[in-house]
């Protein structure tokens, strides 16, 4: 069983990899033949397995987050920012810093579609080509994933696995927790593009400030991270509770959306429709996936292996895991490669009496910021690319890689720097 497992996970991750479109129906297949194997019984994949607390919170949140955007506050803050900066490169900088915290909210596609016309406008206006403009408000974007609890899809099944509620993130056992070590690579991020837009002149930039379509999508972002740090306080992890709420606050914006603001209900529905339901299901079949290979001990094989391999080293393992999760993030979707490395790292750590915190910290952000490394590495980047490119700027692999890698290094190297201090 062991070998048909293994098989049928191989199978499934060399099409996620060679068809990353076809990765929800890579999932969805290689699940349905573990059920009717008797790997897992259907009662069990979808009553224990599927993680119905993360898949709800992100479809609540994804939902306030189209509503987010459409209410343009996040374009009308992102002007002011700019007619407040006292140059160009200071301004450009304070747009992408803000990209990355307003990620870390918002999933990072749509963070960069709203800021995105902004970065387009304000390039035109000080004549030099976007190019390093938008592949900076992605890899910001990306960089703030794991941030929070809602950022995106790997810190819920991280907070899910580790019994995170939305304070851990902030702190956790009285140290600084995974929200700060992100921020230590935004800051050497920021630095990173600050060297580069600071050469573009001195003058200040004033530009005319987006009006505001409604503050309510705001409020029910606030009232979804006030309910989420509440929830913090009397239990671990995510919980069903929370999913809940986030989906109700969801669908009283949709409500909201509707009725108050008195848009069609095709326009309702195909915002509906632009969620992003293939990650939803891609996440729900690799769930049962995971659940699998932990059943037949194959993650307790390899994390024997990899024991053996890094041996009594405490570094040795935190680099490796490091590397290892930027490499492969870098070209094929870290959801997977997350939710079957977490309970490994968890199991080395445990051998060598370490807290779990480090190397589950170093598979979150070697997997977060490894995303930056390609142009395909992450969904952001791909949509940053498609912008150019109707700009008329096509952007391929090498010359993504001469911002991408040395922003992937440079980052990488303050987060990891910041998690080894705190956390060994």
């Amino acid at each position: 069983m062991k070998l048909t497992v293994l098989a049928i996970a191989v199978a499934m991750y060399a099409v996620v990899i060679a068809l990353p479109r076809r990765k929800a129906w890579a999932a969805v297949g290689a699940a349905v033949l573990i059920v009717a194997l008797g790997v897992v019984s259907p009662g069990r994949a979808l009553g224990t397995l599927v993680n119905w607390g993360v898949l709800m919170i992100y479809v609540g949140a994804l939902t306030i987050a189209e509503l987010v955007i459409y209410s343009r506050v996040p374009a009308r803050v992102a002007d002011e920012i700019v007619s407040r900066s006292r140059n160009v490169g200071v301004a450009i900088v304070a747009i992408l810093v803000m990209t990355g915290l307003v990620s870390a909210f918002v999933d990072n596609v749509s963070t960069v579609l709203v800021m995105a016309p902004i970065a387009l406008a304000l390039s035109r206006k000080i004549k030099i080509a976007p190019t390093y403009f938008m592949i900076g408000l992605a890899v910001m974007a990306n960089l703030q994933g794991t941030a929070t609890l809602v950022g995106d899809p790997p810190s819920m099944i991280f907070a899910s696995f580790a019994r995170y509620g939305f304070n851990d993130f902030f702190v956790s056992g009285g140290r600084p927790s995974i929200f700060f070590v992100v921020q230590a690579g935004m800051l050497a991020g920021a630095a990173f593009f600050y060297f580069h837009f600071a050469r573009h002149g001195s003058e200040k930039v004033d530009i005319a400030p987006e009006p505001i379509v409604s503050i309510v999508p705001t409020v029910l972002l606030g009232l979804m991270i006030l309910g989420l740090a509440v929830n913090s306080f009397f239990g671990a992890g995510v919980s069903p509770v929370s999913g809940l709420y986030v989906m109700c606050l969801g669908a009283l914006g949709l409500l909201w959306f509707r009725f108050v603001r008195g848009e069609s209900r095709e326009r309702t529905a195909s915002l509906v429709r632009g969620l992003d339901w293939e990650t939803i299901v891609f996440l729900a079949a690799i769930f049962v996936m995971v659940g699998a290979v932990a059943e037949v001990g194959l993650l307790e094989d390899f994390a024997g292996l990899l024991s053996r391999l890094i041996g009594d080293s405490v570094l040795l393992g935190f680099v490796a895991i490091i590397a290892v999760s930027v490499l492969i993030s870098g070209f094929v979707d870290n959801v997977p490669y997350i939710i079957a490395m977490l309970p490994v790292a968890a199991r080395i750590s445990d051998g060598l009496g370490l807290k779990p915190e480090l190397y589950l910290f170093a598979i979150l952000v070697g997997s977060c910021l490894g995303g930056n490394l390609t142009p395909f590495g992450a969904s952001a980047n791909v949509v940053s690319v498609g912008i150019l490119r109707k700009e008329g700027i096509h952007i391929g692999f090498p010359e993504w890689l001469r911002i991408g890698l040395p922003f992937t290094l440079v980052t990488t190297a303050a987060a990891s720097a910041f998690l080894w201090l705190v956390w060994r």
